[in-house]
């Protein structure tokens, strides 16, 4: 089986790519601009070209079909709409990387199942992606072109530490901000229930789907069973560093409205995503992937991930003195304003 990966090396598609050369033998292509080729196992191919330049893609892939195209970064309709016309006739199965917070933003039930309404006002990153969900499956309906929709929620690797705050560099403050003492911010109460996937569990969801003729024109979230609140998240990140955790409790809303002038998108990542209560039924996956279950538990994954990013400073550690300053002056006028009440 051959497979061209318009990507390749993220969070999510590298992890894809090691199961698919090292455990499942397949013949893998990468195309994307080279930038990291640390991160390409051995015995995969390599096509470099930025894929915006659709001409140079064309010429480059001439000749050549794929029993699966997958595109990772893919995020409006124009990058959709290139890719139908680069790959049409040309693959048996194109797999778009959707997102599950494309699903409407409180959902009528917290169950989140495939027929959840696709709707997301807080954030256009979710409207866009749902966007390229219609065009693409108007292209099945219509043409039969062989569409598979992705829904990720919140995949981790060795790289990260999934949290709901942090700054522009990352989660790397937070983390030495809990190595400090300090006390970090969780959004709300830090009671809603949240989905953390390890990478390594989200490849065999997605490596199940690929080929798999029972996927053509569905729509797979891809996510693992374990449920936890953010209470439960941070807290089992402060153990695996051994540390007590001071948390800090603010609402959504006012983290939006004081985050804005600083740039921090909290309305798109929290109110539009993190900071509501979802559980996914998986149950249509487990159908199509029966190998699919949990096996890296969070509390193993953020001992893997913590392992890697305390001992690759140059790497993993960025310092966000900005992001550390604005939680001090948050944490200081809620303190104040409690004063005066």
């Amino acid at each position: 089986m051959k497979a061209l990966f318009i990507g390749g090396t993220g969070t999510i598609s590298a992890a894809i790519v090691r199961r698919l050369v090292n455990e499942l033998g397949w013949e893998v292509w990468l195309l994307n601009r080279g930038n990291r080729p640390e991160a390409v196992p051995a015995g995969v191919h390599t096509i470099v070209a930025d894929v915006r330049n659709e001409d140079d893609v064309a010429q480059k892939l001439k000749g050549m079909t794929f029993d699966v195209v997958s595109d990772f970064i893919g995020f409006t309709v124009d990058a959709v709409e290139r890719d139908y016309r680069l790959f049409n006739g040309k693959t048996k199965q194109y797999m778009y990387i959707s997102s599950a917070s494309a699903y409407h933003k409180p959902a009528a039930s917290y169950i989140i199942t495939e027929g959840t309404t696709l709707a997301n006002p807080h954030w256009e990153y979710s409207r866009n992606k749902i966007a390229c969900e219609e065009f693409l499956m108007r292209k099945y309906r219509e043409e039969g072109f062989p569409v598979t929709i992705i829904r990720p929620s919140h995949t981790y690797d060795e790289r990260n530490i999934p949290l709901g705050v942090h700054g522009k560099q990352g989660f790397w403050q937070v983390i030495q901000r809990m190595l400090d003492g300090k006390p970090v911010i969780i959004q709300g109460d830090g009671s809603s229930l949240w989905t953390v996937t390890f990478n390594t569990d989200f490849a065999v969801g997605y490596t199940g789907l690929m080929g798999n003729r029972h996927a053509i024109g569905e729509a797979f979230h891809i996510t693992g069973d374990e449920t936890l609140t953010w209470n439960q998240i941070y807290q089992t990140i402060a153990d695996a560093l051994n540390v007590p955790l001071h948390p800090y409790y603010v609402a959504s809303s006012y983290l939006d409205a004081v985050g804005k002038p600083y740039g921090y998108d909290f309305e798109g990542g929290l109110i539009g995503d993190k900071s509501v209560c979802v559980v996914f039924d998986n149950s249509k996956l487990k159908r199509a992937v029966p190998d699919m279950h949990t096996s890296v538990r969070f509390d193993q994954g953020v001992r893997i991930a913590l392992h890697y990013v305390l001992s690759h400073p140059g790497e993993c550690q960025k310092p966000d003195p900005e992001f550390d300053q604005w939680c001090d002056r948050v944490i200081a006028a809620l303190e104040k304003s409690k004063a005066e009440v």
